[in-house]
């Protein structure tokens, strides 16, 4: 069974971006996929912003990562980018530190006027650290997630798009092993 890691780079304790993920991985799990949540906003502060990939809580943060099959990386938007706290623990990874793996990009937002952050600002840094493949991520608006005194939830058709994307992300980490044995085969 593949292990998917969701990794949210909000500041915020009561995230938009953390129901959204929280969403998805609820869906993959019920798909049969093992899953997990790093809050990168629970990392120490002072060992993420010194870059101490020794520290014991950094050293299981990027030890999740390199174990996990599939990542879905979630931020909210900031100044027109992902934030500088995902931006941080990003820059922990070695430079293939995403090598062979399927990524989910995800952004939350308050205006479509940032809609293309995911294109322009994520994926070109996931490519870097050499993410086998990016799927078509999904931006969803922070008026989408609904909260109140009941469990936050989306929207049905922020719902509805959001399951779109996370189900062609499942299959391609389905269809990942087959890929990978085609090219360690071809002459």
């Amino acid at each position: 069974m593949p292990h998917l890691l969701a990794i949210t780079g909000s500041p915020s304790a009561h995230s938009r971006t953390a129901v959204v993920a929280d969403h998805v991985l609820r869906r993959l799990s019920h798909s049969g996929f093992g899953t997990a949540h790093l809050a990168v906003r629970e990392l120490p502060a002072a060992d993420l912003l010194a870059a101490r990939r020794g520290e014991l809580e950094i050293r299981r943060a990027l030890e999740a990562v390199a174990e996990a099959d599939g990542l879905v990386i979630a931020t909210p938007v900031y100044k027109a980018s992902y934030t500088g706290l995902l931006k941080a623990f990003l820059d922990l990874l070695p430079q293939d530190g995403l090598a062979g793996k399927t990524i989910l990009p995800l952004a939350t937002g308050g205006s479509l006027a940032h809609v293309l952050t995911i294109d322009y600002a994520l994926r070109p840094v996931l490519a870097a650290l050499g993410a086998r493949h990016v799927t078509a991520g999904r931006f969803v608006l922070d008026s989408s997630v609904e909260r109140g005194s009941g469990p936050d939830r989306l929207r049905p058709e922020a719902e509805l798009d959001l399951f779109q994307a996370v189900d062609e992300f499942a299959e391609a980490l389905r269809t990942a092993p087959a890929a990978a044995a085609a090219l360690t085969t071809a002459p």
